[in-house]
């Protein structure tokens, strides 16, 4: 991670887009800008919590280690998204990992300022509450789907989470470079599986492939895929 070009507009993230006017001064004094390559690591499973990330531009997938030798994509970050906050409790220590899916342009705030934000800024606080209180709404249905909810239909629920969240080119793929091994670890399966289900996908017509790009074709017939029970 090296220190960032482009800097922070004060307007992306959540951060200045909730604060009050008059704390943006403090925000651009205390700020850092960092910039990742794609595939560096911002932190790691474990390490002790310095402070949290705003990202300016580019998109980061958080996972942790699951099983021997496995990861578990919990999920994928974009502009304006907080990462690293998930770390802050009492053990302070980050539970999960961050990748760069692409180049990265970040902005860091240490805990001494985040803290003094919380408490200055309400719109701010009350926005990561109800961030936290989403965020723990996915992950609890996330692991429900792991064990009730058949591969082929957990990966046509994150290919329509990941259309909306993300949009889609002019194209209609999705705007999102996903590879077979990511989207087997957001899913909770192997890469064999994800690319039987993927190929069997593309023959029913429901999506199309073209190198990583992918678009979804058949809404409708996705849904229902979500919706049955194996």
């Amino acid at each position: 991670m090296k220190k960032g070009k482009l800097g922070c507009d004060l307007h992306t993230c959540m951060l200045c887009n909730l604060c009050l006017p008059a704390w943006k001064p403090a925000i651009a004094a205390n700020k850092q800008n960092f910039s990742l390559k794609k595939g560096q690591l911002l932190f790691q499973e474990g390490d002790p919590v310095q402070g949290i990330y705003f990202i300016n531009s580019g998109k980061v997938k958080v996972h942790k280690h699951w099983g021997d030798e496995k990861e578990l994509i919990v999920r994928f970050a974009r502009e304006g998204d907080i990462v690293g906050h998930r770390g802050v409790g009492s053990e302070m220590v980050y539970p999960v990992s961050a990748t760069a899916l692409e180049a990265v342009e970040l902005c860091y705030i240490d805990l001494d300022f985040f803290r003094a934000t919380l408490k200055v800024n309400n719109d701010f606080l009350h926005a990561l509450m109800m961030f936290y209180a989403s965020e723990l709404q996915e992950s609890e249905k996330n692991m429900r789907n792991l064990v009730h909810m058949p591969v082929k239909g957990r990966i046509a629920n994150a290919l329509l989470t990941l259309q909306k969240k993300f949009g889609i080119h002019e194209d209609g793929s999705i705007n999102m470079t996903l590879s077979r091994q990511d989207l087997a670890s957001y899913t909770g399966t192997t890469y064999e599986t994800a690319f039987r289900v993927m190929s069997e996908l593309t023959q029913d017509k429901i999506i199309t492939i073209n190198g990583k790009n992918i678009a979804v074709t058949d809404v409708e017939k996705l849904q229902q895929l979500v919706q049955e029970v194996g």
